[in-house]
């Protein structure tokens, strides 16, 4: 019995120290999209149930180099970050964060800035911020769709574009901000392969829009945040996902979000670490399907596949599965774009 207790305990400190969870943003206000938005009250409840919760939220480029370091983080560590940089980040969500003695980092678009969009942050603003502790990184310029070729684009001016897309905003902020961290938030939570590879080369980190947490087997070019907004503002479902563990994946047969070829029906594979795992309570979800019970192939692998065509546009695959030390949820998603039949894509 004692014995069993210490290798629980010793399975929940590997686990468990090694995660972090990342929640992001858009609107603190009632008078803004409710499918990007959270109201002032709700924002505050959150804030309030973190403080007295005892969670540790910490900067976003600390977590980040603590996990690319292999540095264990503290339990229930979280960390706060928006899209955009609208100002009623300034004008509602830093006064309550500043409250609480919380950092947070703010991920922008530089043309709505210079254009001076009268709902956007000014550079101003954004420094006034910065200098009371808030980390500002990179949205790319425009706030574009990364993956998505503009007419008779080959594939090198392609990356060419994007690359100076990102390249220039980070040059901006390092300009107007005085510090930039290399940190790039896909527009719309889009991304590929060849973006990967690229931050990569050029030492960039990558965060995306699917679930989970983030930890020592998180691509640095994937990273997961937990959106809070709309039908997922509310605290009671938000609790689950602020405990939530990172799954432990090895390997994933598939990699690249960015379908293609009519492969519209995706089949991954998912390798596992399967020492803190019960695999017959893990359990899937396809967007828009419902609940897919994987297939188990080996002891540590299964396929996932949907049962039905991915719809044009942006889908997800999110798999859960109770920890053995902690009875917490190891939360994993695999993002999916894919675009029309005829090539082309869904304007937003």
């Amino acid at each position: 019995m004692f014995k069993r207790l210490i290798i629980s305990l010793i399975a929940m400190v590997s686990f468990s120290s090694h995660a972090a969870v990342i929640l992001q943003y858009h609107h603190v206000a009632t008078d803004t999209p409710a499918i990007t938005s959270v109201t002032p009250e709700q924002f505050r409840e959150q804030m309030d149930y973190l403080k007295q919760n005892q969670f540790v939220v910490r900067p976003l480029s600390e977590v980040l180099a603590a996990v690319k370091a292999g540095e264990p983080l503290a339990d229930k560590t979280v960390v706060i970050t928006f899209d955009d940089g609208y100002n009623n980040i300034a004008d509602t969500a830093h006064p309550i964060l500043k409250e609480y003695g919380f950092p947070y980092t703010i991920f922008v678009a530089i043309e709505p800035i210079e254009k001076q969009y009268s709902e956007m942050m000014s550079w101003q603003r954004l420094r006034q911020l910065a200098d009371e502790g808030a980390e500002i990184a990179n949205h790319s310029w425009a706030h574009e769709h990364l993956i998505r070729k503009q007419a008779d684009e080959s594939d090198e001016k392609w990356l060419a574009r994007i690359a100076k897309s990102i390249l220039d905003t980070e040059a901006a902020i390092a300009k107007h901000i005085g510090h930039n961290y290399k940190m790039l938030a896909y527009p719309y939570g889009e991304y590929n392969t060849e973006i990967e590879q690229w931050l990569t080369e050029q030492g960039y980190v990558g965060l995306g829009q699917q679930s989970g947490a983030v930890g020592k087997y998180t691509s640095m070019t994937a990273i997961p945040r937990f959106p809070v907004a709309g039908v997922y503002a509310d605290l009671s479902s938000l609790k689950v996902k602020l405990h939530s563990l990172n799954m432990p994946v090895t390997a994933l047969s598939l990699t690249n979000p960015e379908l293609s070829d009519g492969q519209w029906r995706p089949e991954l594979t998912v390798t596992l670490n399967m020492d803190d795992i019960y695999p017959h309570q893990l359990m899937c979800f396809v967007q828009g399907q419902g609940e897919k019970k994987p297939l188990w192939i080996s002891e540590n692998q299964f396929t996932i596949r949907a049962g039905l065509d991915l719809p044009p546009g942006r889908s997800r695959y999110n798999c859960t599965v109770p920890s053995k030390s902690s009875g917490r949820y190891y939360w994993f998603s695999q993002a999916w774009v894919r675009p029309k039949d005829d090539g082309s894509w869904i304007k937003e």
